[in-house]
């Protein structure tokens, strides 16, 4: 018994057929007018649109004509019962859909406008609204049944779908005037689930239409299989338009992705058509038979069942309504045939349309003026009938209700179609349980096997598989993981997993772990790793190509501090370097050759010792160097600035006792390098296992960034001093200006600075050590070729200026000045 047959009416074949005027039957006046959706056309053309026109539904679908004489039937049963609405007449309007949601929505349109007329009314309370149908029965399937409930829905007019099964129309939030007279997709879902049980397949592909039917059937099957340990292997649409461009690309896809997973069981979940393309395509490729599990939409439809080769797709099982025949529903359309070749007959029933307005959309059906009963003999048994009779049949009980209807008598009132929806027959059709469901197995005709009502009840030796032994065959996750992989079960389930690669820094001893173990930080391992390893040390080698340009640069450095050590120590009582501050200069140049000498405690690995040294040995040399530099700035100041104020003990100390300014200086700076040293109890060296994917950073650590920015900010505070006191001094163009020299010399202390700061923090942390020794052979650089290389050209290359006159000491003549005076 075919659940869609398609019917094709040629030009030829109806022009050798008989005139009928089945297509007057459709429009019936009566007191309550009920509104029919119906397919009883299928679109032809109009696949591209341009322009809002309509399609072209020429060809005959000869189902959806005989499910709107259901409803034909239905309504004038209830019209001859004497018990059920005594004295009412139901009237009814029908159209047709094409199958497509654009000509669904036209006569929607028509069903909410109000009563009398053929316009819809604006207004801002719908409560006293009167539309032109009391309640819609239709349409036939759950994409059209959507489109069209949010209309309905809107004016709470009452639908009743035959044939829309998808589960989101149960959400009366949504859709709050949706009902329908067949089961939901979840009633035959748990039925599926349950042979899937029977027969212990836990491991499956599903399919559906891409469309709303087959995407919330997928969808309402994955939530569904989560608690059921049963896992999708592979889930895909297919093209509902089987005119689409991309069918034939889509449908191998899908076909070669269903071979990948090696399952032996495929849920498709679609309409005919697709079905039967996606058949096709599998000839085409070869696809090895398996266990296809129906939905009604196609299980029984001619349009699948007369495929060639339909054999070789292996063994069909699925599920179909328990649906009762309509009791002379078959003499009724035998009648109604000939009795529309009667011409009295035909008048009436063309009357009776114009009552209804049957100008404003037109003749609906005009093809089944010209269809002969032998063409819809096969249908008139389909079981989607009953579900049409069943649905009228509820809005008849429902009026029954809400117009308080005696078995002899039923009081005429105005009812809104809201009222209607709240009816107690409605609401005891909200909670009904879904009717039970007939397990139908093919290979290759149908053979009923069981039955579904909340259990299930088959007999498996009534089932005839594909398989050599026509036994069922296995469908079960048997996948193997590779070393260094764990298992990941699907949808959290036991049947079927995927294998994940372990990350880097965890392993997988054994493949049947379900989580990566982490490897303790002293270890590290590579991705999808069976062990761990012992993480290598970094830290700064000796033999870096960095290292050893910083060392050979360390050497011209020191050379350099040698010689001008030995220069200065040989005419230390020359003029020139008793301008440069006398024996002080040879202190600051050990100073610096001692500071360029700590970067030898920033090659190697790091240790409490030497981390403990390293800012502490840095900060005293400098401080050294930069004292020496700053009792000549403050002598120039004096002698620039306060050269007439009273003599007092600054005076002395700076111009008498340089040293003790030195000695102060590195008193202050020892205090503030012990507090660093001891001010915290943290450790020094540190170990980082986070920075390097594979070994283990040896670093020195700052332990008090407070102290550290004391030890550094003394000898900072020295530099701006020496620079603050020497900047703007002026000099005689005879005589060396030495302010000058200090000036550029504090400058390039913090260009160095400036250099080093964001260097440093925008590094990575094994490049900082490297950074820091740069930054300080460039400090000691600047300050050699800005202070002492000067003072080394004049005495090696202009002897001549190296005289008293030249380097005049700004005290002395300050001195002499003042007693020639007196």
């Amino acid at each position: 018994m075919a659940l869609f047959l398609l019917l094709g009416v040629s030009l030829d074949g109806v022009l050798a057929q008989d005139y009928h005027c089945m297509s007057s039957q459709f429009k019936r006046p009566g007191d309550y007018i009920l509104g029919g959706l119906f397919p009883f056309t299928l679109r032809t053309s109009g696949l591209d649109r341009n322009l809002p026109d309509f399609y072209g539904c020429d060809r005959l679908y000869a189902a959806g004509l005989i499910w709107a004489l259901g409803m034909k039937f239905a309504v004038e049963e209830i019209n001859n019962s004497t018990t059920l609405l005594p004295g009412i007449e139901l009237g009814y309007d029908i159209y047709d859909t094409c199958r497509e949601p654009v000509m669904a929505l036209q006569p929607s349109l028509l069903f909410v406008t109000k009563a009398g007329t053929s316009s819809i009314g604006v207004t801002c309370n719908y409560t006293d609204y009167q539309t032109r149908v009391m309640a819609i029965i239709g349409p036939h399937n759950s994409e059209l049944s959507m489109v069209t409930a949010k209309l309905f829905g809107f004016f709470l007019i009452p639908q009743v779908s035959y044939g829309g099964t998808i589960d989101k129309l149960n959400n009366e939030e949504l859709y709050p005037s949706f009902l329908r007279s067949v089961p939901s997709d979840k009633a035959q879902l748990q039925a599926m689930i349950a042979l899937l049980r029977a027969f212990s397949w836990n491991w499956i592909a599903a399919v559906g239409s891409d469309g709303a039917y087959g995407r919330d059937g997928l969808s309402l099957l994955s939530s569904m299989v989560a608690s059921k340990n049963i896992c999708i292997a592979y889930e895909g649409l297919i093209p509902e338009d089987v005119s689409s461009a991309e069918l034939q690309e889509k449908l191998e896809k899908t076909i070669r992705s269903i071979n990948d997973t090696q399952v032996n069981v495929i849920i498709l979940f679609s309409n005919d058509q697709p079905v039967r393309a996606l058949f096709k395509v599998s000839f085409e490729l070869g696809l090895s038979k398996k266990v296809w599990l129906a939905t009604e939409a196609w299980l029984m439809s001619d349009v699948v069942t007369n495929l060639k080769h339909i054999q070789s797709v292996g063994t069909v099982i699925g599920f179909i309504i328990k649906g009762g025949q309509v009791p002379e529903f078959q003499n009724y359309i035998r009648n109604l045939w000939e009795r529309t070749q009667q011409e009295s007959f035909c008048r009436a029933s063309q009357e009776q349309a114009k009552k209804m307005g049957s100008d404003i959309l037109g003749p609906q059906c005009p093809k089944c003026n010209y269809i002969t009963l032998h063409n819809v003999s096969a249908m008139l048994g389909h079981r989607q009938t009953f579900a049409v009779y069943t649905a009228v049949y509820s809005v008849a009980y429902a009026l029954h209700n809400l117009l308080r209807c005696t078995e002899k008598l039923c009081p005429k009132a105005e009812v809104k179609p809201w009222q209607v929806s709240e009816a107690r027959g409605f609401q005891v059709g909200r909670k009904r349980n879904d009717p039970p469901q007939k397990c139908m197995g093919r290979n290759p005709g149908h053979i009923t096997i069981g039955s579904f009502d909340t259990k299930l009840h088959i007999n498996q030796s009534l089932v005839q598989f594909h398989t050599e032994n026509q036994k069922a065959p296995l469908s079960e996750c048997l996948t193997i993981c590779q070393p260094g992989q764990i298992r990941r079960m699907k949808g959290y389930h036991f049947c079927c997993y995927d294998c994940i690669d372990c990350e880097r820094g965890t392993f997988c001893s054994s493949p049947d772990n379900s989580t990566c173990t982490p490897c303790p930080k002293e270890q590290w391992s590579p991705k999808r790793s069976t062990r761990c390893y012992d993480r290598g040390e970094k830290y700064l080698f000796w033999s870096e190509p960095p290292v050893i340009v910083l060392l050979a640069l360390l050497l011209f450095t020191l050379t350099l501090i040698c010689l001008l050590a030995v220069l200065f120590l040989k005419n230390l009582h020359s003029p020139v370097v008793q301008a440069a501050g006398g024996g002080l200069c040879p202190l600051a140049l050990l100073s610096l050759g001692l500071m360029c000498t700590s970067i030898f405690l920033y090659i190697g690995k790091p240790n409490k010792t030497v981390c403990r040294m390293q800012q502490p040995f840095y900060a005293l040399c400098l401080n050294c160097c930069f004292s020496t530099i700053s009792v000549k700035a403050l002598q120039i100041m004096l002698v620039n600035d306060f050269a007439d104020s009273r003599r007092n003990v600054i005076h002395t100390l700076i111009q008498r006792r340089p040293w003790a300014i030195v000695a102060a200086c590195f008193a202050v700076e020892s205090l503030l390098c012990f507090n660093y040293l001891h001010g915290t109890r943290q450790a020094f060296v540190l170990k980082n296992y986070v920075i390097l994917p594979t070994q283990m950073l040896i670093q020195c650590k700052i332990p008090s960034w407070i102290n550290f920015a004391l030890i550094h900010g003394h000898n900072g505070l020295w530099a701006l001093v020496s620079f603050l006191c020497t900047f703007m001094v002026q000099s005689s163009p005879k005589k060396y200006n030495i302010a000058r020299a200090i000036t550029f010399a504090m400058l390039a202390y913090f260009i160095s600075l400036v250099f080093f700061i964001p260097t440093y923090a925008s590094v990575h942390q094994e490049h900082q050590p490297t950074v820091q020794i740069a930054a300080m052979l460039l400090c000691t650089l600047g300050l050699l070729a800005s202070y002492y290389l000067p003072k080394c050209y004049i005495l090696c290359l202009k002897p001549e200026w190296n005289t008293v006159d030249y380097f005049q000491d700004y005290t002395r003549e300050s001195r002499q000045e003042t007693d020639s005076r007196g």
